[in-house]
């Protein structure tokens, strides 16, 4: 039995910036036009004057000379990259703005490192608990490293797109949308974090930090998220911001109705909190001054009754007046 052996895939090299020494474009025009100037001169006494001191064809090398010499300049603009490639293979990236000549025979690429901003969503997404959600973000992003840009993918804006797109769903998919919906969500997940750590791309745990309220710790986990994207491209993100959040327009109206009854059942429950608290103090008051001992545990328990039902009720109370004997 012969068996098989598989090897594993070679590592690319990455590409990474190098310095390409160009020349000071000034001095390379004005060789450029001192040999024009030469090849106007050389034809104008050749065919005109009828007599040169040099034979009149070394006017036509100079010529393509002086082409070869202007076709090598170059503007650079500040915040701006030249990316340069000699037959296929990478010559360098020129950074400094200015005036430069380079070698005529590169095939040259600009690439802007200014800050673009890229308004991703609104998307449909579903939240860590299934409910789907409408979320956008706006992320402002520069290319660091031009020779990635430019080499390692196709195109580097939509690659930037798509892939700030999938990292804004996958974070959305693990956090709720509310703390209403907390509880559900640790449920549902294997591992409940905080939400300050940076999850693996293979392990995708439940947060209990909701996308409404988790301020910053949202943020970081979209920028980790985005981040961990752009730098195989040499694309730096600078900041990351959700600009729209909403429930879904088809489950914005139960979803209103239920974010309405989780408050009043939380604005009751403190006021039942509270008046258990009152009727406690009451309690021990009447034990301190020995007034509890007139009462027996049935007219106690009425006391506590009454007490509860005039704290947690929520319309006015109407006082009943007792005429006739305690037990009566």
């Amino acid at each position: 039995m012969s068996a098989t052996i598989i090897s594993a895939p070679r590592a690319r090299s990455a590409f990474v910036d190098k310095e390409l020494h160009a020349g000071n474009g000034y001095v390379m025009l004005g060789i450029g036009l001192a040999l024009i100037a030469v090849a106007c001169w050389l034809t104008y006494t050749g065919f005109v004057v009828g007599h040169s001191l040099v034979p009149t064809w070394i006017a036509l090398p100079a010529i393509i000379l002086a082409i070869a010499v202007l076709k090598g300049l170059v503007v650079l603009q500040p915040n701006e990259s030249l990316v340069c490639l000699l037959f296929g293979s990478y010559a360098g990236t020129e950074h400094r703005p200015g005036f430069w000549w380079i070698n005529p025979f590169n095939s040259k690429r600009k690439i802007s490192r200014r800050l673009e901003t890229l308004e991703s969503g609104p998307l449909k997404v579903n939240d860590a608990v299934g409910n789907p959600i409408d979320i956008g973000a706006v992320i402002v992003w520069r290319v660091e490293d031009a020779a990635k840009a430019l080499l390692e993918v196709g195109s580097y804006a939509n690659y930037v797109k798509a892939q700030s797109e999938t990292a804004l769903r996958r974070m959305a998919s693990v956090h709720p949308y509310d703390l209403v919906e907390a509880d559900v969500a640790v449920r549902q997940g294997e591992r409940p974090t905080s939400g300050a750590e940076k999850p693996g791309h293979d392990d995708i745990p439940v947060s209990t930090v909701s996308l409404r309220d988790g301020g910053d710790a949202v943020i970081e986990a979209l920028l980790h998220e985005i981040r961990t994207r752009m730098e195989p491209i040499g694309v730096s993100v600078l900041e990351a911001r959700i600009s729209h959040l909403a429930y879904s327009s088809e489950i914005a109206g139960a979803m209103l109705r239920k974010q309405a009854a989780s408050a009043v059942v939380a604005a009751r429950r403190m006021v039942v909190k509270g008046a258990v608290s009152i009727v406690e103090d009451a309690l021990s008051e009447l034990d301190k001054k020995k007034l509890a001992d007139a009462l027996d545990p049935e007219r106690k328990a009425a006391m506590i009754s009454n007490l509860l039902v005039v704290l947690v009720g929520d319309r006015e109370v109407t006082p009943v007046i007792n005429t006739g004997t305690l037990y009566s």
